[in-house]
């Protein structure tokens, strides 16, 4: 039972990563396309290793599989937010049709802003 229900929770993970994957290509800039990699790709990988998880067990295999996890749902984020904090020091423009830019708010309250 358990291999059943760890087979559907990889599939379901194998969606998210394709639909992350498509978003990446479709996406229109930077800032869209690290949300598409960061959200969907960070819980597709996460469930196909938890799937491998209930499949294997706790063997060495599946701890293997839970330290993975908490390194990808911790540095996938933060990565994420380090490319887009820096794309935007750097002058990379948000998409024409975005509604807020929480950065240049932050710019235009308090002056400068941070610098590296």
């Amino acid at each position: 039972m358990s291999e059943i229900i760890g087979l559907t929770v990889i599939a379901v993970g194998l969606v998210f990563d394709l639909v992350g994957c498509v978003g990446l290509v479709r996406m229109p800039n930077v800032y869209t396309r690290l949300q598409a990699a960061t959200k969907c790709v960070t819980l597709g990988t996460c469930s196909i290793l938890l799937g491998v998880l209930l499949i294997t067990g706790f063997g060495p295999i599946g701890w293997k599989a839970i330290i993975c996890i908490v390194f990808v749902a911790v540095t996938s984020p933060t990565a994420a937010h380090a490319l887009a904090r820096a794309s935007h020091k750097f002058g990379v423009h948000v998409h024409k049709d975005a509604v807020v830019d929480k950065y240049d708010e932050e710019i235009d309250h308090h002056g400068e802003g941070e610098t590296f």
